[in-house]
């Protein structure tokens, strides 16, 4: 069974590159039951797939990063693909054209396009986009992705939030930060304990707003990149700019002073979108691995490296891994700050770069060896989730990703199993619709009651 409703929303004919393709938005909210599968659903998964992503309703989107946010929800159970729906997160700026900026030059942190990640945390799940507050959106039966509304811990966020806030395995906090507008403090820095009551937040003194989209957390530390992309309200689109003379340089913080000094440390000029994870080396050292760009610009392609801290000397070592593009890092996250072996990235197209082909990779941290899985000719994948077979951190699961097919324009869910990802896929879903490229989500298992 399948219903769809119809919005305003029309396919673009802009020639403009994030409105190309699978780039495009689709213009109905979806319903659809018992989904055709290829292969066989292991029967462990019983949650929800959840893909965050822009799905502007209008053609007149300026850049990939503003489109309104909409989210792609796959429900498993029992060997089964329940359902599918995609909703888009009815916030502020979704329902009423709430301006971000108003007549006086205040923020309204309610006004988002929450279109970059979805995550889970003290029972809530949220719609994120750094710009804004997180929205929540509704799981429940009979609920499922409506939007319940902006979330501000109780009044006690001040600031927007980080779409990739990081979840302490050990502790259950919440870490995350807040950064943007063109008055200091430019960044600051928050903690959440475990049931969701935000506990800290704290200005942090940097030079100039830099976009900062991601950070690491460790067992020990925080650690921040202000690295060269410089707030420039005079730019259309997006507005920040290289600028290498600002220099790039790496913030670090310990946990259990969270007031406590900032240790900054200098870097190559580079940018970093995502974190893959970081660790602590004993007491001195912090390594980090990210997907590094050698500037700001999708002409030039991203790489992971691995940066060494030595607290001792006061240095970073910086190493290139690997020579293939990776975007979309992620782990099994319940080894979130600890050190985990084996890190997963797709290669993929971004608006601009031309036809990539489609690939999810494997990097084994530890001894340097990395295993490919294509997906055939003009299969391209999103950012695959980790989903665990068990409850061993690091142990056996699945990779599940959104795969587009340009030949008939559909998409499926693909499920890998993560020990041999160069294997034929374990289950293929079959899509009513096709998933626009989007950013981030998460393989949401249903409570243990």
């Amino acid at each position: 069974m399948t219903t769809a409703n119809p919005t305003t929303a029309t396919e673009s004919t802009a020639p403009v590159p994030h409105m190309a393709g699978n780039f495009a938005p689709v213009k109905d909210e979806v319903t659809a039951y018992d989904l055709p599968v290829t292969g066989t659903i292991p029967p462990e998964l019983t949650g929800w797939f959840l893909r965050n992503g822009p799905n502007p309703r209008d053609a007149a989107s300026r850049h990939w990063f503003f489109g309104d946010g909409m989210v792609h929800g796959l429900r498993l159970e029992g060997g089964r693909a329940v359902s599918y729906r995609n909703r888009w997160v009815r916030t502020a700026s979704f329902t009423d054209g709430t301006p971000a900026v108003d007549e006086l030059g205040r923020r309204n942190l309610t006004a988002s396009a929450a279109n970059t990640h979805v995550v889970r945390h003290a029972g809530r799940t949220l719609a994120l986009v750094e710009s804004s507050f997180p929205y929540e959106i509704d799981c429940r039966p009979g609920h499922e992705l409506e939007t319940i509304g902006a979330h501000d811990f109780g009044g006690r966020l001040t600031t927007a939030m980080t779409a990739h806030p990081k979840t302490c395995p050990t502790t259950g906090e919440l870490h995350f930060f807040g950064y943007g507008g063109p008055h200091p403090p430019y960044l600051t820095y928050h903690r959440a304990n475990a049931a969701g009551e935000l506990e800290v937040s704290r200005p942090i003194d940097v030079p100039a707003p830099t976009m900062m989209h991601d950070f690491h957390l460790t067992a020990a530390h925080v650690v921040f990149m202000d690295l060269p992309v410089v707030f420039d309200r005079s730019r259309p689109g997006m507005p920040y700019a290289w600028d290498p003379e600002y220099g790039a340089r790496l913030g670090v913080l310990r946990r259990d002073d969270p007031y406590g000094e900032i240790r900054w440390l200098s870097i190559d000029p580079c940018y970093v979108f995502h974190a893959l994870n970081a660790h602590d080396d004993g007491a001195q050292r912090i390594v980090l691995h990210v997907a590094r760009y050698p500037d700001y610009g999708a002409d030039n392609p991203s790489h992971l490296w691995r940066w060494t801290i030595d607290l001792a000397s006061g240095t970073v070592s910086e190493e290139q891994l690997d020579d293939q593009f990776c975007e979309f890092p992620r782990i099994d996250d319940r080894l979130a700050g600890q050190s985990a072996r084996f890190g997963h990235a797709i290669s993929a197209e971004v608006p601009g770069s031309g036809p990539i082909p489609g690939a999810l990779l494997r990097y084994d941290l530890h001894s340097g060896a990395v295993v490919r899985h294509d997906f055939g000719p003009g299969r391209t994948p999103s950012e695959a989730a980790f989903a665990p077979a068990d409850d061993r951190p690091g142990g056996p699961g699945w990779l599940l990703s959104y795969v587009h097919d340009a030949a008939d324009d559909t998409s499926d869910l693909v499920i890998l199993d993560a020990e041999d990802i160069s294997a034929a896929p374990v289950a293929t879903v079959h899509l009513p619709q096709r998933v626009p490229y989007g950013f981030h989500g998460n393989w949401l298992p249903d409570p243990v009651s």
